[in-house]
């Protein structure tokens, strides 16, 4: 680990990695973790990485084989050990006709971090293993309230904090598909729009994995709500870098959406797509400073420590290590 490398980090977390303490993570080098893929081979054709790619992310063929291969092999192993624990408890109640619980997995980490290509990546390989041929994803921005109900709240400029979730509706949804209903559905959010589309939903079928992403996942259980969607989850993943290089992931996220989806015409940052770049700059550095950045330290990272494993990404956004939950 360089020197400089979690110069950000809460005092908190820093005591879980710092040598003169007992961490309850084992840290795990790129080339080692590299080498846990073992013989598996790898799955994906050049288009469908491709397809996976977030804006200005450089995914390559090398860091899905170093990095999400072997952490496919690792959940593919928990989630084997689940299935054979419940069926253990399903006979030692008596109840062998129960259905078996999806195996729930929660990605979180900052906006620009890089969780939505990872959650897409892991969906891929994960559906590729025989023993989970259903993998399902969704993401928690069809939880946010509409933006109609941010501005009764007077909360339009906090979105993305926790308190602009329907919290209780993403419980109910993860609690119904945690206990086999059939059919499931959440609300549909559109980017392009930066709102719910009403009567469009995510169906979800019975999955063998869910996979739930989101700015806010890992929040722990808040005054008045006993349990928290994190409560559910089986195995979960922080996507960690150093604020500044987020900032600057961001930033250029922002220009480049310019000439993407700044430009349909029905998008909401449509006002935004003529900007030179002195201006683009100048907005994004404020929606960063004012908004993203607070939510990421008030909030985000200081759920880092309650993840599975955490994902540390270098400034040119590949993953340099793995910090490991021991057992």
């Amino acid at each position: 680990m360089s020197e400089n490398s979690y110069q950000v980090l809460s005092t908190d977390t820093q005591a879980l990695i710092r040598p003169e303490f007992t961490s309850p993570f084992d840290e795990i080098g790129r080339d080692e973790w590299a080498r846990l893929a073992g013989e598996t081979p790898l799955p994906l054709t050049e288009q469908e990485l491709a397809s996976f790619r977030g804006l200005g992310e450089p995914l390559d063929m090398a860091e899905v084989s170093d990095i999400y291969l072997p952490l496919s092999r690792l959940i593919n192993q928990y989630a084997i050990a689940a299935r054979d624990m419940h069926a253990r408890t399903r006979g030692f109640l008596h109840r062998e006709n129960d259905r078996q619980s999806p195996f729930v997995i929660g990605i979180a980490g900052s906006v620009a971090v890089g969780k939505s290509t990872v959650a897409r990546i892991l969906r891929d390989l994960l559906a590729r293993w025989p023993e989970t041929p259903n993998v399902q994803l969704v993401t928690t921005d069809g939880f946010l309230y509409p933006n109609a109900e941010l501005e009764r709240r007077g909360i339009a400029d906090r979105k993305g904090f926790p308190e602009s979730y329907d919290r209780r509706a993403l419980l109910r949804f993860v609690s119904q598909v945690k206990s086999g209903v059939d059919e499931v559905v959440a609300p549909h959010y559109s980017h392009l729009v930066y709102d719910i589309v009403p009567g469009e939903v995510t169906v979800v079928r019975r999955p063998d994995i869910l996979i739930v992403e989101g700015l806010n996942v890992l929040q722990p259980p808040s005054t008045g709500h006993p349990v928290a969607v994190s409560d559910l989850f089986d195995f979960s993943i922080y996507v960690d870098a150093r604020t500044p290089d987020i900032w600057r992931w961001y930033r250029n996220r922002f220009l480049s959406l310019r000439q993407a989806a700044f430009s349909n015409p029905s998008s909401h940052f449509r006002k935004f797509s003529n900007l030179d770049d002195e201006a683009a700059i100048a907005i994004a550095d404020d929606f960063w400073i004012n908004i993203n950045e607070p939510n990421l330290i008030e909030n985000i990272r200081p759920t880092r420590a309650r993840a599975s494993l955490v994902l540390r990404k270098d400034a040119d956004h590949r993953v340099h290590s793995v910090l490991l939950r021991k057992l």
